[in-house]
């Protein structure tokens, strides 16, 4: 299964859209995994931003997959890992909570740097 998640990982790409100040919007382009009624991509990332003041942030994320193989308890790795690199890739190192709409793979988490 290693095998499998490094090479997904590695052919992994997004593209952005702004949804408004305070929010951005990901799509998640994976190998062999398409949204099942268009075969776009199969995750969805929004972030939210809620600035408290100058120094304190706080990031809320939601990670929606949407191609149904990712449901799958056999894949809970895969997902796991998968949204575990996007979080860092696109959010880094601030605090954030998480949750990850993916069937029987769903589930939250808080990262604190």
């Amino acid at each position: 299964m290693m095998g499998v998640i490094n090479d997904v990982i590695q052919a992994m790409t997004f593209t952005k859209n702004f949804r408004s100040a305070t929010a951005e919007e990901w799509y998640v382009f994976l190998p062999n995994f398409k949204e099942p009624k268009t075969g776009g991509a199969p995750i969805k990332v929004i972030i939210h931003y809620d600035l408290q003041g100058n120094r304190d942030v706080f990031i809320n994320t939601t990670i929606i997959i949407d191609d149904p193989k990712l449901w799958d308890s056999k894949n809970h790795s895969l997902v796991y890992e998968v949204c575990d690199e996007l979080v860092n890739r696109l959010i880094g190192y601030s605090d954030t909570l998480l949750t990850v709409h993916a069937g029987e793979n769903s589930y939250n988490a808080e990262y604190v740097r």
